[in-house]
């Protein structure tokens, strides 16, 4: 009993415990239960998914609220927001890998659970250094702040750049170091296949394994945006950690609905780029305008929710006849 009051991270260890036995309990219930064969995930199914998986999300989140105190509520509730507005630039750049690679819709949802693992580990890996170096340094926090303003600018006045998936380093790695089978097997990652110079049996990636690896190598270049979001909002890892894990975990069950109407959400991305730069700003007022003393949590979700909100409906408002030729 004693190990379960252990502090990790500035939390108790069976506060982390419980919140992983969620987290292998929606992923085994997702693979074993919900998916055991692979199919095509149509748009009311995915939509009655990502209702579930954010009411566990929200479940949750109230769980912290009333074990934890309203102020790590707040916090969590404001990550969990914006790591999933993040997330429908992720849907796009997801859509495109699927697409180069000729991934048929059957295998996305699979590639997508093994994808999400992978970045549920890579992402423990970002919060904890990020955690270290706070901790090491307080004025880190700046360098994430001034990080965010200028990011939250560049959105507002560049242009989308697609990304070019042809030519990914981790892609350029793997085909220098393994052999590379061009058509998929099933939903294997790994295959057989007979060298044509030595006529043996060898093993080769599938592209099935490529679109995998590229999903989780971009998954880095938007962590790089939603980790100092969230840690500029709180530097309670756990907060940090399950706000983030609990918004991906949803991402391949809304993935099919958003994938289908992605091109409607274009000036969502001038929303995200205000919170960014929102969230830098206000560590800089509480730290020098409000002498220390913490922004509002309350503010701060408040306004989160009202910009995400703005962003989605304008974005809906503008496009609303594209809707009405796709109906």
């Amino acid at each position: 009993m004693e190990f379960l009051v252990t502090d990790w991270l500035g939390t108790p260890a069976w506060f982390w415990l419980a919140f992983f036995a969620i987290v292998v309990a929606l992923t085994a219930f997702d693979l074993g239960f919900l998916h055991k064969e692979n199919k095509e995930i149509g748009i009311r199914e995915s939509l009655k998914l990502s209702v579930f998986y954010i009411s566990i999300a929200c479940a949750f989140g109230l769980w912290v609220w009333f074990v934890r105190g309203p102020e790590p509520g707040m916090q969590y509730f404001t990550g969990f927001f914006i790591e999933k507005a993040l997330s429908i630039d992720n849907v796009f750049v997801i859509s495109l890998i699927f697409s180069t690679f000729a991934i048929p819709a059957k295998y996305q949802y699979r590639a997508l659970l093994w994808g999400i693992i992978g970045v549920i580990v890579l992402r423990g890996l970002m919060i904890a250094g990020g955690a270290m170096l706070l901790h090491q340094a307080y004025w880190v926090l700046y360098l994430f702040a001034a990080f965010l303003i200028f990011t939250g600018i560049r959105m507002m006045f560049t242009g989308d750049k697609p990304m070019d998936v042809g030519n990914n380093p981790a892609i350029r790695f793997i085909s220098r170091h393994m052999r590379v089978t061009p058509e998929l097997h099933g939903e294997h990652f790994l295959a057989r296949m007979t060298d044509p110079k030595t006529g043996r049996a060898v093993t080769a990636a599938t592209p099935l394994l490529l679109a995998l690896v590229v999903i989780n190598f971009a998954d880095l270049v938007f962590a790089v945006d939603s980790v100092p979001a969230i840690f500029a909002i709180t530097t309670d890892t756990f907060i940090v950690y399950t706000s983030n894990v609990m918004a991906i975990l949803g991402l391949r069950a809304l993935y099919f609905a958003l994938a289908a109407m992605v091109h409607r959400f274009h000036y969502l991305k001038y929303a995200l780029a205000a919170i960014l730069v929102f969230i830098g700003a206000k560590i800089f007022v509480a730290d020098f305008l409000l002498g220390g003393d913490k922004f509002p949590p309350v503010l701060s979700l408040g306004v989160t929710f009202a910009l995400i909100g703005a962003g989605v409906g304008w974005s809906l408002w503008k496009t609303r006849e594209e809707g009405r030729r796709v109906a």
